[in-house]
């Protein structure tokens, strides 16, 4: 398969302290990859750092092939930048021309009714609730047709039916557009039920990556989440 984003030893300290630590990752075309770790993993200095936001102490980000550049990924980092006084048909206007883009109506009503939001175009995002304003964040990300979405913790502090509208979305995302996804976040069992590939980060390191299947097949009969654990639990105790 095509690789769209490939990491290569990746690590990053901070004031002496190594947040990542040597990390590989290869992401193909068209799948959805999940990282997953407990808060202070270091899920989020991954993602900046593919993003551009952060740079790495040591390694490298490549985005192979002929399109390949970071020009070409949508990000959603922690909170959507939004302008909670406007509508959300021109939150995506001011995107477009931020970043030279030309939308027209129709561009716009289709990516509104892409991400769930077609019958609130014109309604002001002040008055969204959360998961609205997540979806829209989801839209500007995809402003420009990008080949790659990075998305850092899409579903935290939503409620159940704010996590299964973004999860909808997401997985419809992937299928009519064929975009590719690096999705993080530490709730597994959500990142199960959307990833087809994915990494599990503890302090830094990954100690785990597996098809949607082979972790399926693996955990078996017992709970997840606690699956998760003893799968942290093991890999600190042979490091120790």
């Amino acid at each position: 398969m095509e690789e769209v984003i490939v990491t290569k030893s990746l690590t990053r300290r901070y004031f002496g302290k190594e947040v990542l630590k040597d990390v590989n990752i290869s992401i193909q075309k068209g799948e959805i990859y999940g990282i997953v770790g407990n808060n202070g993993a270091g899920k989020s200095t991954l993602m900046k750092i593919i993003c551009g936001l952060v740079k790495p102490t040591e390694g490298s980000v490549e985005f192979p092939g002929e399109k390949g550049n970071r020009h070409r990924v949508g990000t959603l980092i922690e909170k959507p930048g939004l302008y909670f006084d406007m509508s959300a048909s021109d939150n995506i206007k001011a995107k477009a021309l931020c970043m030279g883009v030309k939308y027209v109506r129709e561009d716009i009503e289709d990516l509104l009714r892409l991400v769930g939001l077609d019958n609130v175009g014109k309604k002001s995002v002040r008055a969204f609730s959360m998961g609205m304003k997540q979806r829209l964040g989801l839209a500007l990300a995809l402003v420009g047709e990008p080949d790659v979405l990075v998305l850092d913790e899409p579903i935290n502090g939503l409620d159940p039916q704010g996590i299964n509208e973004i999860r909808k979305v997401l997985t419809e995302i992937n299928e009519k557009r064929g975009t590719t996804m690096l999705i993080s976040s530490h709730i597994l069992d959500e990142l199960v039920k959307v990833a087809t590939r994915f990494c599990v980060l503890d302090r830094g390191k990954i100690i785990k990556e597996c098809t949607n299947e082979e972790f399926v097949a693996e955990c078996g009969e017992r709970d997840i989440d606690e699956y998760y654990v003893d799968l942290v639990k093991s890999s600190r105790e042979k490091h120790f």
